[in-house]
């Protein structure tokens, strides 16, 4: 049997269709009852509501133990995609408690109940970061922990080292490291940057789990990156497929620099959650680009056109 964490988000309940569809005995973690309409509609939109109810439901907390020791139970593999996920350094508690802690909880689990493989749904996030003139990232792409990062990246890169540790304890694990996972709209937004950043269709990041946990390979991680795009270019074909207005105003860095500290001022006033910090401003600039050879060479895989699977999606959304 297979234990998904995260099942009722977006990576997590599209995985369910996946492996209900190849007739796989599911087992799904959720917290409360009101997430699960969510996954019923992913299956709606697949035309497989029927193969919803074969889902062995149980509620359970990543950070809260003794259920999950419940939940492991005659499982024998794992997809791990719960996560917590936020820009907004006050969230740093809450990233590091789930995306941490959370994940040592799931790979004590693997250890003490014998799993036999483990996916850890990691992020591009927890790449290293291009130096000097180079402007490609691969899986091999060294972490510079002098580096400024946001609390999320740091949160998802210590979750990877809690896996590994559990790979050095003879646990087999996989880790797959996505770009923006695209799957549903998205608002309008007036404005743009010149700057790239990965992105990849949920289908295809899926696909590439299931692929790597039905294979031998252990010990590895993959960039999922479908596209490197920008910023421009991605808001535009999105507001196209929405009949929208496409972003008109050019976000300079100066401009986004002004943005994020008024972003601070405003989150501080009205006690709202950050839209804007100065790494994600920063990081909206980036011309870095992903290098996806690895898992293209390792499952012979071909990703998505994302322009047209954006226009599809969008339009029938």
């Amino acid at each position: 049997m297979i234990l998904v964490t995260g099942a009722t988000g977006l990576v997590g309940s599209h995985l369910l269709v996946k492996l209900l569809q190849e007739n796989e005995v599911v087992r799904a973690i959720y917290r409360n009852e009101k997430s699960l309409n969510t996954v019923q509609n992913v299956f709606k939109y697949y035309n497989e509501i029927k193969l919803f109810n074969k889902i062995e439901w149980i509620k359970a907390d990543i950070n809260d133990v003794p259920s999950l020791e419940i939940a492991f139970r005659n499982i024998t593999r794992v997809y791990h995609c719960a996560a917590f996920i936020s820009f907004d350094p006050k969230d740093e508690e809450q990233l590091f408690k789930v995306n941490i802690e959370g994940t040592a909880n799931v790979v004590n689990c693997c250890i003490d109940f014998g799993i036999e493989k483990l996916c850890y749904v990691s992020s591009v996030a927890a790449l290293g970061n291009a130096a000097n003139n180079n402007l490609i990232i691969t899986e091999e792409t060294e972490w510079n922990p002098e580096k400024r990062r946001n609390e999320y990246a740091i949160s998802k890169y210590a979750g990877e080292m809690e896996v590994w540790r559990g790979f050095q304890e003879g646990l087999k694990v996989v880790i797959v490291n996505p770009g923006v996972i695209f799957g549903y709209g998205f608002p309008n937004n007036p404005f743009y940057t010149k700057g790239k950043f990965g992105i990849v269709a949920v289908e295809d990041l899926v696909n590439c789990m299931t692929k790597l946990m039905n294979s031998s390979i252990s010990g590895e991680r993959y960039t999922i990156v479908a596209e490197n795009i920008k910023f421009q270019e991605a808001l535009n074909t999105i507001a196209d497929a929405l009949k929208l207005k496409r972003p008109f105003i050019y976000a300079s860095e100066s401009l986004t620099s002004i943005a994020w500290r008024l972003d601070w001022f405003l989150s501080l006033i009205l006690r709202k959650k950050r839209i804007l910090t100065r790494l994600t401003a920063k990081s909206s600039h980036s011309l870095s680009e992903y290098d996806t050879t690895k898992i293209k060479n390792t499952l012979d895989y071909n990703f998505l056109d994302m322009k047209e699977y954006l226009k599809k999606l969008l339009t029938n959304f």
